[in-house]
């Protein structure tokens, strides 16, 4: 009789799994909770215990780190001193071993999980049977994923049994698995720093890590990268955000469309009221919020009606009927958005290539990882996520603000300068924007100097059917004015009220020029640069 090795801990189509083994004939053989489970659903089960002739001890850690088992699995069926070694000592072939592992991971993406809870998380048995298993992967079908459980099952029963490419496929998976378990126990235990009160976890400790180890789940291909020539693929880094994204129509997703995605969820997910943003290469052109959604997004597409055409649309907040009849309006490339409603899903159909992405926004707005390669190296950092922002603005010791001119921005200014410094953080330097109290007016980004920047924010609004579009808004700056040109050129424009970090060695000077224009200035303390 053929034998199959069943160990889980996600018991997911477990029962199923089981039935259909014995079905074909297989003995099933298993260990504690998993055997529970299977004698529950009354299906004949017998315990490792049984096989290796030692009972599981040492609170669960020892159970099949046992000859008896690893002999089974490692045997090679077309080798006769293997055949004979596994008769001479009773050890019977496993034909079939499916395993997945402790959660670890759950455990550590609690912060309340203690060191000691760790350390019992780690799955010593587990990933030895797999190993075992993908290592003798002609005679062995080994099965880390709840999802393969019926194609076993299937080549099972098929005509000649698993192919090799099957039986192949399988263990490259179970490597795979086995690889992303290690380098998740690594990568946490880089976080742990020891005390005078002993291990302590520290969130942020992986960066500066003396090793980063990854392993990252392939979501999909993708057709090729930022040009035709650049092949491209697309990994989950973490199951929020776009690591579990929702495509729920159009076009294939390309490269660029998810860099484009990223940067809307960032600028969308800084505020907690309706917000909307138009991307085109990264950065906005234009960004709101509203009353509502629907409201957002015009405001947000109408800030520069002819740069939105074509854009990546992010929204805080799912997309409901009224949104959906707006952005369908004009032409749009992508839209990432919390969720669809169900009566809204029949409006986006009538753009059947624009693409539909669901994701959670709120991972945006959270201290994580960011990795860029260069060439031969990667680099790494914690995500810059404007936190001034959720503070009470209008109370500028609270937000770590300091008001520097003579005059104090108005509670509209107040309002205004809060949206533009939370919309400049997410805009390519050297950035000046302009904004109101909700909606961009013009946006200066990537120049080489602030001069620049600003004169680009000039000219964008100076094709605007608005007389005087920039008299009486707003300007942010994402890094300080090195020169008192660059607020002499904001002033030129009409803004009455700046917000920037400060740091300058001439900062005297740029106060100075905005005292002389009337102007009121706030420094925040912290550059947000974005390269």
């Amino acid at each position: 009789m053929r034998r199959a090795l069943l160990s889980v801990s996600d018991k997911s189509g477990l029962v199923e799994f089981g039935a259909g083994l014995t079905r074909l004939g297989f003995e099933l053989v298993s260990t504690g909770g998993t055997a529970r489970a299977l004698a529950a659903a009354g299906l004949p089960v017998t315990q490792v215990s049984d096989v290796t002739g030692f009972p599981e001890m040492m609170e669960g850690r020892v159970k099949t780190l046992h000859p008896r088992i690893h002999g089974g699995i490692l045997a090679r069926r077309d080798q006769a001193s293997h055949v004979a070694a596994a008769a001479e000592h009773g050890i019977g072939l496993i034909d079939v071993v499916a395993v997945n592992l402790y959660p670890f991971q759950k455990a550590a993406d609690n912060p309340e999980t203690p060191f000691d809870g760790l350390v019992e998380e780690i799955d010593i048995g587990g990933p030895s049977m797999v190993r075992a298993a993908a290592k003798n992967f002609r005679d062995v079908l080994v099965v880390v994923d709840a999802a393969d459980y019926q194609p076993v099952l299937d080549a099972l029963g098929a005509d000649g049994g698993p192919s090799f490419a099957f039986r192949f496929d399988l263990a490259r998976k179970a490597f795979a698995h086995t690889a992303a378990y290690d380098a998740a126990i690594a990568a946490t235990l880089e976080t742990i720093t020891i005390g005078e009160d002993g291990p302590q976890r520290e969130t942020g400790k992986l960066v500066g890590a003396s090793r980063l180890v990854l392993s990252l789940p392939k979501i999909r291909d993708l057709r090729y990268g930022e040009n035709p020539h650049q092949p491209a693929a697309w990994y989950a880094m973490s199951p929020d955000g776009l690591g579990r994204a929702q495509v729920l129509q159009g076009k294939e997703l390309s490269f660029t469309n998810l860099l484009d995605l990223d940067s809307a969820a960032r600028i969308a997910a800084e505020f907690s009221e309706p917000a909307a943003v138009v991307i085109k290469h990264t950065n906005p052109c234009g960004a709101a919020t509203g009353l509502s959604a629907a409201d957002a997004y015009v405001r947000a597409r109408d800030a520069d009606a002819l740069a939105a055409f074509g854009g990546i649309v992010g929204l805080n907040r799912p997309i409901d009927a009224a949104t959906a009849e707006a952005i369908v309006s004009t032409f749009i490339e992508a839209v990432v958005a919390p969720g669809v409603d169900d009566d809204a899903r029949p409006v986006l159909a009538r753009r059947s290539n624009m693409r539909i992405v669901v994701a959670d926004l709120e991972a945006a707005s959270r201290r994580a990882l960011e990795l860029r390669s260069v060439v031969g190296a990667v680099l790494v950092q914690v995500r810059d996520v404007v936190g001034e922002a959720r503070r009470p603005w209008t109370d500028p010791d609270a937000a770590g603000l300091k008001v520097v001119t003579k005059r104090h921005p108005t509670p509209e200014e107040w309002t205004a300068l809060r949206f533009a410094w939370r919309v400049c953080a997410h805009v390519k330097s050297n950035s000046v924007i302009f904004t109101g109290p909700d909606r961009t007016l013009a946006i200066g980004a990537g120049q080489m100097s602030r001069v620049d920047a600003v004169k680009v924010a000039v000219l964008k609004a100076a094709g605007s059917e608005a007389a005087d579009l920039l008299k009486g808004s707003v300007a942010a700056s994402d890094a300080f004015f090195p020169f008192r040109d660059g607020l002499d050129a904001v002033a030129a424009a009409g803004a009455t009220a700046v917000v920037q970090p400060g740091g300058s060695m001439r900062d005297a000077e740029v106060i100075a020029a905005a005292d002389e224009h009337g102007i009121a200035m706030v420094f925040t303390g912290r550059r947000h640069f974005r390269h």
